[in-house]
């Protein structure tokens, strides 16, 4: 009984945490702030009753409202293609799910990671700046900033003071208070009523319908746009997945228990789809409002379906006062979630880190705030990979030794060359091989010791081939040797692509061996003729 009451009052103060901050990103998203509030009831009912992690608290957050902003934008007046863009984000969610692709978004690179939520961290604040001055927002980044000084010149001070006072609020409100009561809602009401009661002059959310969302059929789209809808809907899908599953790694790491990834994704996709039907802004796992969930005594799904109902209840309740909410107050609160998600600890480090993963961040960075999130993330994992690449082939060595300095095997022959290759033979090394190859001169014989290649790709055993055929035209016999699941995967495409012959064997010995006892046959045949 009292693990139930736990959950529900965990659950309670997940939704009042949850509030001020659905509100603040529908109005950002430029969808409203009841599709905020619809945003967290819908994604947080679905992904808590579906998902992977029990305590995990689902609803808008940055990085998604970000992107879903940038829709609005890509189709203003054409809600139908923005809801299409979250239903098909959804949906590829559900598929990252059936494929098992949720242990592979954990090997994304955290500089990547850490550059792209940095650079929504700036997005946010710098597209509060407008609002937070009390002037029209605007929804380009840098048109904001080239806008800056025309934005100075028109502020309303009025505006700036509320704005002011929230996020000092926010920033300054001692922990041992914000345990009780979270520090965005004391500054959404008290800053609210000041601003209420002092008849102040500024702009405020406006009328909040009552009741349940209208129904939506996100299916009518221009396929002229097909294009976008595609690229925006896997930003969210990858940007929703990976930011669920780092929260599901620390609600873990605070609970001690271990989360279903594929699960959660599952869960964040149904959720997220859901949402399209209602016309609310999609969202993922929220880090705050699990660990607040945690602490507070959350340790079930219970929890977060208490925190979905409870969201309801105030909807269809106090809609009519959170018209007054100035515009200005959701700006202060956004500027210090922007700040939160800036990723200080990479910049505590920063003088410290690899210069290849500095790159890596600020490209990341630069191209999030400046270009289009999901190039931004493109271009930091092929940066990555690539110096992955770099950084495997400097640990693979391709030696080759003639005669009796043949390594630790004794050859009494000088028509014998051993070419050993330890490290991975792929792609991004098969290339120092063939340079290997042609500074080698004519011999009898060529051994490949290919006995501690731990990784063996199709590109290396097409090239292998290409070699072998240019050494058989020079007249030279090769030898292979290589572990069992190489050699069975070479001679599957051997027999496919017919491949010259060549003899494959388990150990150097073997083969060097079975080499010289040809060579002692060969020798006595030639004396007994004679």
């Amino acid at each position: 009984m009292s693990e139930i009451k736990n959950n529900v009052f965990s659950g309670i103060t997940a939704a009042v945490v949850a509030l001020p901050l659905a509100l603040a990103f529908g109005v950002a998203s430029g969808a409203g702030a009841i599709a905020g509030l619809y945003g967290a009831i819908i994604l947080g009912f679905f992904a808590a009753i579906f998902g992977g992690t029990k305590t995990q608290i689902s609803g808008p957050t940055g990085p998604m409202t970000v992107v879903t902003a940038s829709a609005f934008v890509a189709f203003p007046g054409d809600i139908n293609s923005v809801m299409f863009v979250i239903f098909l984000a959804g949906a590829m969610q559900i598929s990252f799910a059936m494929v098992n692709l949720g242990k592979w978004i954990k090997y994304i690179p955290y500089p990547v990671i850490s550059g792209f939520m940095s650079g929504v961290g700036i997005i946010i604040i710098i597209l509060q700046i407008n609002p937070f001055l009390g002037v029209d927002s605007y929804n380009k980044v840098l048109y904001t900033v080239s806008k800056i000084p025309e934005t100075i010149a028109s502020t309303n001070m009025q505006a700036f003071m509320i704005a002011s006072i929230t996020l000092a609020i926010m920033l300054f409100t001692p922990k041992s208070i914000t345990k009780i009561i979270p520090s965005a809602l004391i500054a959404l009401v008290s800053v609210t009523l000041l601003s209420f009661y002092a008849g102040y002059d500024v702009k405020t959310i406006g009328e909040i319908p009552m009741g349940f969302p209208d129904f939506v059929l996100p299916f009518s789209f221009d396929l002229m746009h097909a294009d976008q809808i595609i690229m925006l809907a896997i930003t969210l899908a990858l940007l929703g997945s990976i930011d669920s599953l780092l929260t599901s790694l620390v609600a873990d790491s605070i609970t001690k228990t271990k989360h279903d990834s594929n699960k959660e994704l599952f869960g964040q996709g149904l959720g997220n789809a859901v949402c399209s039907f209602f016309g609310a802004i999609p969202g993922a796992g929220a880090t705050m409002r699990t660990v607040i969930n945690v602490n507070s005594g959350g340790t079930s799904r219970l929890s977060g379906v208490v925190h979905s109902i409870t969201l309801l209840l105030i909807v269809l309740v106090l809609a009519p006062y959170a018209q007054h909410i100035p515009l200005a107050v959701l700006a202060g609160i956004l500027v210090k979630v922007g700040l939160d998600i800036l990723d200080y600890r990479f910049f505590k480090i920063i003088k410290k880190v690899n210069k290849h993963e500095l790159i890596i961040m600020v490209t990341v960075l630069l191209l999030t705030v400046f270009v289009d999130l999901i190039m931004a993330v493109g271009a930091g994992i092929t940066i990555a990979s690539i110096l992955a690449v770099y950084q495997l082939s400097k640990n693979t060595s391709i030696k080759t030794k003639p005669k009796t300095s043949t390594f630790d095997i004794e050859i009494d022959n000088t028509d014998i060359e051993v070419i050993r290759i330890d490290g991975s033979l792929f792609f991004g090394t098969i290339s120092m091989l063939e340079e290997k190859m042609n500074a080698v001169k004519k011999r009898e014989y060529i051994i490949f010791d290919c006995k501690k290649v731990n990784f063996l790709d199709l590109s290396a055993i097409l090239t292998l081939q290409e070699i072998i055929e240019k050494l058989h035209e020079r007249e030279m016999r090769v030898i292979i040797v290589m572990k069992y699941r190489h050699k069975r995967k070479l001679m599957n495409i051997q027999k496919q692509l017919n491949f010259p012959p060549v003899k494959i064997y388990n150990s150097i010995d073997d083969a060097v061996n079975r080499v010289q006892e040809k060579k002692y046959e060969s020798a006595k045949n030639l004396s007994s003729k004679q």
